[in-house]
């Protein structure tokens, strides 16, 4: 059995390496390919938090997978992970666990890169502005992957309910891209979002952060944060302004998501609004961006699917690299 940790992972997977592991997974997915189960939350009692447990299986790649992902907004307080995970790889040919990966950062990495695969694929050409709304875990690989799939990007504006969070996070953004990209902390959502092509949402946030009626012709919003039916970070305005919107799993969304599922309840939006999920325009089967003037919703809330494709990768990665301790 073969242990990798964050920076092993970091040394040999890059973010593009993760978009094309999600836009594989999606693919695989849609075919019929994988067996994704919907997955199994557990409220914590102790916490305010949620324990999940994400179980699959592809036959395609050899191997099932778990992987158990926590979401604990307060860990950062007491100086750990708010979304702390670890993934297993299980070989379908003898059953037995071949890997076991830090699936915090996998988590990381596969949801920014859900938001990469849609960038890629949704995103207007030449697109050159982008927002993040959010500046927790999942900030960094949320920036990562607008970069990385869109290289016309020439700014990008960050906002987070706290001033202190959003400063901080735009200055390491702008360190680490220095000379490439533009980064600056908005005071407000209005402000982030004004004629932003690309929109990443990354929050876990009971009310809506953005206004639809502000969003500029054409613009693309990725939403990851919301997995619980009482999160709406997008708002009802986006859904109703949009020409197109896509999942990663429309069952996993619609279980899962209060984004959707509330003005999908309330007959603010209806399943004929729905385009598909991305794995279908992936492999050809729905109509993807038709003009610069469609404003796009991908919604996201994550699958199994990912987890096992991309960790497959960076096992496989590692055993090619000589990456990892055996155990």
């Amino acid at each position: 059995m073969l242990l990798i940790n964050k920076e092993e992972i970091k040394k040999i997977f890059t973010m593009k390496d993760a978009i094309e592991a999600d836009k594989l997974a999606f693919s695989i997915f849609s075919k019929g390919g994988s067996i994704s189960p919907l997955r199994t939350n557990i409220e914590s009692k102790g916490a305010k938090g949620n324990i999940l447990y994400m179980p699959g299986y592809i036959d395609k790649i050899g191997v099932s997978g778990l992987k158990i992902v926590s979401v604990f907004p307060d860990n950062p307080k007491i100086g750990l992970a708010s979304t702390p995970g670890t993934i297993l790889l299980v070989d379908d040919k003898t059953g037995m666990v071949s890997c076991v990966l830090d699936g915090t950062y996998v988590t990381e990495i596969r949801t920014g890169a859900a938001t990469g695969a849609a960038v890629s694929l949704l995103a207007r050409k030449g697109s050159k502005k982008a927002a993040l709304i959010g500046s927790g875990g999942q900030a960094e690989s949320q920036f990562d992957a607008i970069v990385t799939a869109c290289e016309t990007v020439e700014e990008v504006r960050i906002y987070s309910r706290t001033r202190e969070n959003r400063e901080k996070f735009a200055a390491k953004m702008a360190e680490k891209y220095k000379g490439k990209v533009r980064v600056m902390a908005s005071t407000s959502p209005e402000e982030a979002i004004d004629d932003a092509d690309i929109i990443a949402l990354a929050t876990t946030s009971e009310e809506a952060i953005i206004d639809g009626k502000l969003l500029k012709k054409g613009a693309l919003v990725s939403g990851v944060g919301s997995y619980m039916p009482n999160m709406h970070e997008i708002d009802e305005e986006t859904l109703v302004r949009a020409s197109k919107i896509y999942f990663d799993s429309k069952d996993a969304v619609l279980s899962e998501a209060g984004c959707i599922i509330t003005p999908l309840e309330k007959g603010t939006i209806t399943e004929e609004d729905f385009t598909g999920d991305l794995g279908d325009l992936i492999n050809g089967d729905i109509v993807g961006r038709e003009n610069d003037e469609e404003i796009i919703v991908f919604k996201s809330v994550g699958i199994s699917t990912q987890d096992i494709t991309t960790g497959k990768m960076i096992y496989d990665k590692a055993l090619e690299n000589k990456v990892g301790y055996e155990w």
